[in-house]
């Protein structure tokens, strides 16, 4: 083997190696769509996920950037979109993952006309989805990443009386593994709904993105390795409390 293409082969083995996580398919019932291929040429890719370059994470710096939205710059849709039904159960696929110590969290934003034209600007993101802490403490415990890292799969239940139209969906894992570094993985993907439902969230379970985290919050102003945190059996899992549709209680004012 030439010594350029040795080199290149390693290279291409460590950025596998080290690149951290995303999502990378999407199922419903029997159909499964392809998300975006982050290491591929974008060019004629099709795709229900925006666009994104890396499985690497984003960090508190990036809290104030667009780029914590769907872990890009404000890249618009390809023109695809997945279909599924209010109180469907839509389950993500990580390509991999490597931190047992994350929560899971899973965002939609309606879309105001078609999300092909829509970057989700706006105080327009609910929560459908959450798991932080799952048992033991916060040091030693069961946390959701245990369940990704173990299985690459991440079910959610889409609110069944949630009005039909056009969706973003934002799937994120938060890694809390070093001391007051969380790590963001954010990806989006979009979705018509269909159904007979009627409801949609407001107020205090609507956030933006930028907007939705602040680096004092509970659950990033975090240290896993803290004393408190080998004796600590519950976690505050960032952003607004989850919408689970008609009948949800009024959260609490996200300070």
């Amino acid at each position: 083997m030439k010594f350029s293409t040795a080199v290149a082969t390693a290279a291409s083995l460590l950025t596998s190696v080290s690149a951290h996580g995303g999502v990378d398919t999407y199922k419903v019932g029997s159909t499964t769509y392809q998300g975006w291929s982050p290491y591929n040429s974008a060019s004629g890719q099709k795709s229900l996920q925006r666009q994104y370059s890396t499985y690497d994470p984003l960090v508190i710096k990036d809290l104030s950037t667009v780029n914590i939205r769907c872990n890009n710059a404000g890249a618009l849709g390809t023109g695809v979109s997945g279909t599924l039904a209010a109180g469907d159960k839509l389950t993500a696929h990580w390509k991999q993952w490597t931190h047992r110590p994350a929560s899971v969290l899973v965002y939609m934003a309606k879309c105001p006309g078609s999300c092909d034209s829509f970057d989700g600007a706006g105080k327009v993101w609910f929560k459908i989805d959450e798991q932080g802490l799952v048992s033991g403490t916060q040091n030693s415990g069961i946390w959701a990443g245990d369940a990704i890292l173990d299985t690459l799969v991440w079910t959610s239940t889409i609110p069944a009386s949630l009005a039909p139209g056009n969706y973003l969906m934002r799937h994120e894992l938060i890694a809390v593994h070093q001391a007051n570094n969380p790590q963001f993985y954010p990806e989006c993907s979009q979705w018509i709904v269909t159904g007979s439902g009627s409801s949609s969230p407001s107020g205090d379970y609507l956030v933006s993105f930028p907007g939705a985290y602040k680096s004092s919050d509970p659950g990033i102003a975090f240290n896993i390795d803290s004393d408190a945190a080998k004796k600590a059996t519950t976690y505050t899992v960032p952003g607004p409390a989850v919408w689970r549709g008609a009948g949800s209680s009024a959260p609490a004012p996200v300070a």
